[in-house]
């Protein structure tokens, strides 16, 4: 079955409307964030059943499912980068990630157009890879967290730059929300074995994507398609050059 779509309340509570608001899901029903976090179960389940501890897995089964770790990411293995989104570190961590993806998914599919939701997930996840290898490119990484910063930044600045028919009263409130969940969860991240660098590199690649698109997002489809190849062009040549900015700084590292 179809997962509700939803709105906005006057209070700033987003709340399930009739399935007769605007499709953003795909032929098959589904949302973007049902389809985002099915695939971050779905990885789960099957390092479950291959033999990974749900607890606390090793490093090297951390490292067999595509975790970023920079000898192996800067070197012959960069699709670990956007990999290592889909990983988690046992359940409490799945469990916080995905409860994180599907409140801020439900306002997401508001704000945003299918595909747009699907490039601001997958650039800041990227950004969130690169900022931990940037910071400290022994330490094995995994998680949505960076991915899910970023759409937290991307509605922030939607919000607030992009003039959407929401009363001020509710926009106050989502946008006080919005900052809350990430003022907590980066003082929440000071705490030994989570990796801030990801969720702050994840917060400023959303607030930078958000602010590009915030202009557009009451545009016609055929324009904001246009934007969108402008935004896919533009990440693109930024990662790309990061990505060999970070490689000749690691260089005695890189395998």
């Amino acid at each position: 079955m179809a997962a509700q779509p939803t709105v906005l309340s006057p209070e700033g509570v987003v709340q399930p409307q009739p399935l007769r608001v605007r499709t953003t899901a795909s032929s098959l029903g589904l949302s973007v964030t049902t389809v985002l976090v099915g695939i971050n179960v779905a990885v789960f389940v099957m390092m479950a059943l291959s033999g990974v501890s749900i607890l606390e897995p090793n490093l090297q089964q951390l490292l067999k499912w595509g975790a970023n770790w920079g000898p192996l990411s800067l070197g012959s293995q960069p699709w670990r980068v956007l990999t290592s989104n889909y990983e988690h570190i046992g359940i409490i961590h799945i469990f916080f990630n995905m409860w994180c993806l599907l409140n801020l998914g439900a306002l997401a599919e508001r704000v945003f157009d299918r595909w747009t939701y699907i490039l601001i997930y997958t650039a800041s996840g990227l950004a969130g890879s690169l900022a931990s290898l940037w910071w400290h490119p022994m330490v094995y990484g995994a998680g949505a967290s960076g991915a899910i910063f970023g759409l937290a930044g991307a509605l922030l600045a939607a919000l607030y730059l992009g003039k959407l028919p929401i009363p001020r009263q509710a926009l106050k409130s989502t946008m006080k929300s919005l900052v809350m969940f990430a003022g907590y969860t980066l003082f929440f991240g000071l705490v030994p074995g989570i990796d801030n660098s990801a969720h702050i590199g994840g917060l400023v690649g959303g607030l930078a994507l958000g602010t590009f698109f915030s202009g557009h997002l009451r545009d016609a489809p055929e324009e904001r398609q246009r934007w969108r190849i402008y935004a896919i062009v533009g990440t693109g040549a930024i990662f790309a050059i990061a990505f060999e900015m970070l490689r000749k700084r690691y260089a005695p590292l890189v395998r």
